[in-house]
């Protein structure tokens, strides 16, 4: 995987391209291509172009075609060419892209060019080719030997972004996994039909390849790593257990979202909070700050993200189950970003596919900051039942604590009852028990109001007997 730049001086370029199939609108494939943008900055990379092609479907061979494969080659200073693969004609059904990059021929739009040698017009050069979609083994080596650059797939990237941002030793192994996973189909070619190994320990013997060794090493390795996280999810699952008893909310959304800055508000914790895709790996559960009854437990979790693989999104099943634990699911959305009504489909996606769409929730459109007024006014309208906030202002915070403690509170029953002095033992525990609203002394004893659960009134009121 790429090493992360020292400094901006030896910082890694990266060009950027997608192929654009039937079915798929302008907007998304640049809300993609903008999106992937964003991934490869938090990997530390500069974009330095984007392209993309319509067809059909990506070239099983090399995704672009042989003319477009050549300007591609034309930002890395490779030959466009791969031994062996040859197209009759070139391609009639491409066009550029730019999004914020007058680079090159990107500039325009179009496949018409002012130069007609694509490896001259083009003067940003790149070290990094990154595609916006995955890529298979044959195509990965097909566009290496055409670039002569390293290549990634979207896939690659969120793992190695996964990787430098996980901290626990849960999240650790989870993203090991899915890495192992994500290499075992690719690896390099120049592993296949590699020496012989002797026989010897860790081997089957003579005759098995290095590639061979390599992949059955792959998979040891992920069934170790499947059996530590056994233990680890045992555990939490007994911490879960234990948490059954308290009300919980879980912040869930897209990356990015602002859903540590609302953790962080919400709890008084020390949580990372960083404007980068995927700053938050590791599920954590603090108490809703300032305390009150009832307690409420909130959780942060993994953000999710368009084309998040599969394979990823298992492994992240810790975080997955911390929500459909939840009482309440926080829909958090960024709602400054103009693609956040996507997003939001994809969130809701996700947690359809793991069993979580029938848990209660709030939808919360935050970074309202961001927003003009007439845009503000105009999602109002839009969204009536959402709440809308910013995460830095207090009393925005302090509004959704409120509405979250409403949505709780909905079956508790306001009651008096006095409380004589021989009972005022009942008075200490009634407050863990209950939200107390007013006392008053007389001579008979303490006379409290206050709000709580049936069954708490019901064991009260037999104490009192």
């Amino acid at each position: 995987m790429i090493e992360k730049s020292r400094d901006n001086k030896g910082k890694k370029t990266a060009v950027l391209f997608s192929v654009q199939t039937h079915g798929v609108s302008d907007e998304e494939n640049e809300s993609s291509l903008i999106e992937l943008r964003r991934l490869v900055k938090t990997l530390g990379l500069k974009a330095v172009a984007m392209l993309t092609q319509r067809r059909p479907k990506p070239d099983k061979e090399t995704i672009l075609g042989a003319g477009k494969l050549k300007e591609l080659a034309g930002y890395t200073g490779g030959t466009g060419i791969v031994e062996g693969f040859n197209r009759k004609s070139p391609d009639k059904t491409c066009d550029d892209m730019d999004e914020d990059y007058p680079v090159g021929s990107l500039a325009g739009s179009g496949e018409e060019s002012s130069s007609n040698d694509p490896m001259a017009k083009n003067s940003a050069q790149a070290n990094v080719v990154v595609y916006d979609g995955e890529i298979s083994t044959k195509q990965l080596k097909n566009i290496e030997k055409a670039t002569g650059v390293e290549v990634l797939d979207r896939t690659g990237v969120i793992l190695e972004i996964f990787s430098r941002h996980a901290k626990s030793r849960e999240a650790l192994i989870q993203v090991e996994i899915a890495k192992l996973a994500y290499l075992a189909p690719r690896l390099r070619a120049s592993h296949i039909g590699g020496d012989r190994q002797g026989g010897g320990i860790g081997s089957k013997g003579a005759g098995e390849t290095s590639h061979e060794l390599d992949k059955r090493r792959i998979r040891d390795r992920i069934s170790e790593l499947k059996s530590r996280l056994v233990e680890i999810r045992n555990e939490q699952n007994r911490r879960r257990s234990r948490r059954e008893e308290n009300f919980q909310v879980s912040l869930v959304g897209y990356t990015n979202a602002g859903k540590s800055s609302l953790m962080r508000k919400l709890t008084g914790s020390d949580v990372l909070v960083e404007n980068k895709l995927f700053a938050t790996l590791d599920t954590r559960v603090k108490t809703l700050q300032p305390e009150a009854f009832p307690p409420v437990l909130v959780s942060d979790t993994v953000g999710f993200i368009k084309k998040l693989p599969h394979d990823l999104v298992a492994s992240f099943q810790s975080t997955l189950d911390e929500a459909l634990a939840a009482s309440l699911l926080l829909f958090t959305v960024d709602v400054s970003d103009p693609d956040f009504r996507s997003q939001l489909v994809v969130t809701q996606t996700v947690l359809k596919e793991i069993g979580g769409e029938k848990i209660p929730s709030l939808l919360i459109l935050n970074k309202i900051d961001k927003l003009t007024t007439g845009k503000l006014e105009a999602l109002h309208r839009e969204f009536p039942d959402g709440i809308f906030i910013s995460a830095h202002n207090t009393e925005d915070v302090a509004f959704l604590r409120k509405r979250i403690l409403q949505y709780f509170e909905s079956n508790m029953i306001e009651t008096t009852m006095v409380i004589p002095y021989d009972k005022g033992h009942l008075l200490g525990q009634l407050r863990t028990k209950a939200r107390i609203i007013n006392e008053s002394y007389d001579e008979t004893g303490t006379d409290v109001t206050f709000k709580t659960f049936p069954e708490i009134l019901t064991w009260l009121q037999k104490k009192m007997d």
